[in-house]
C-alpha cells in the first residue's frame, strides 16, 4: 500500500511540474534566454520573461522612471556567470544572481543582486546588492515590440536590454 501511495504522489508531482512548465510558455510574457560565451569557454546566461508592448507607452509610464524594474515580467530575471567578470569598475564573481534595472529618461543602472529565487516585484533586496553599474542608453533604429535581452560578443559580453525605442547596454569582461 505504501509503494502505491508513493507512486501516486510521485506521478501527481510530475504531472504538476509538467503543467507548470507548459503554463510558463503560455504566459503573455513568455520565457526567454540569452547567453554569451567568453573566449575562455565560460558563459554568462540570462533567463527572463519577455513582455510585449501591445501599443502601450513603456518607459516613463508602464515602467516608471526612477523606480527599480524587474527587467522583464513574472519571476525576477536571473543572471548566471561561470566566470569572474568586471563591468563599470565593479567585480562580479562567478555565481548566480538576480538582475534589475533602474531606468531614467537619460541614464540607466544595472543592479546585480545576490538574492535569488524571488518574484520580480516588489524590490526589497537593497541590502543584498552586489553592484549598481551604469548603462549606456540609446534610441533603437526601429520600435521593439518584445522586450529583449541579448548579448554582443565582440571583446567580451555586452548585455543589451531593448524595448519600445530604447536600448540600454553594459559591457562585461572576464577577469583573468
Amino acid at each position: 500500500m505504501l509503494k502505491s501511495s508513493t507512486l501516486i504522489f510521485a506521478m501527481t508531482l510530475l504531472a504538476a511540474s509538467f503543467a507548470a512548465a507548459q503554463d510558463k510558455g503560455q504566459r503573455p510574457s513568455p520565457p526567454a534566454k540569452a547567453q554569451c560565451k567568453l573566449s575562455s569557454g565560460k558563459t554568462v546566461t540570462v533567463d527572463y520573461s519577455s513582455p510585449r508592448a501591445k501599443g502601450r507607452k513603456i518607459f516613463g509610464e508602464l515602467v516608471p522612471y526612477g523606480q527599480v524594474w524587474r527587467t522583464g515580467a513574472n519571476e525576477a530575471t536571473t543572471f548566471v556567470t561561470t566566470a569572474n567578470l568586471s563591468a563599470g569598475g565593479k567585480d562580479v564573481p562567478a555565481g548566480s544572481y538576480t538582475i534589475f534595472t533602474l531606468p531614467n529618461a537619460d541614464a540607466w543602472s544595472l543592479i546585480i543582486n545576490k538574492h535569488t529565487g524571488e518574484w520580480g516585484v516588489p524590490y526589497k533586496y537593497e541590502s543584498e546588492e552586489l553592484a549598481r553599474i551604469p548603462m549606456t542608453v540609446e534610441k533603437t533604429s526601429a520600435p521593439v515590440e518584445n522586450m529583449t535581452i541579448g548579448f554582443d560578443q565582440s571583446g567580451g559580453c555586452t548585455l543589451h536590454v531593448s524595448w519600445e525605442s530604447t536600448q540600454a547596454s553594459v559591457k562585461f569582461t572576464e577577469k583573468k
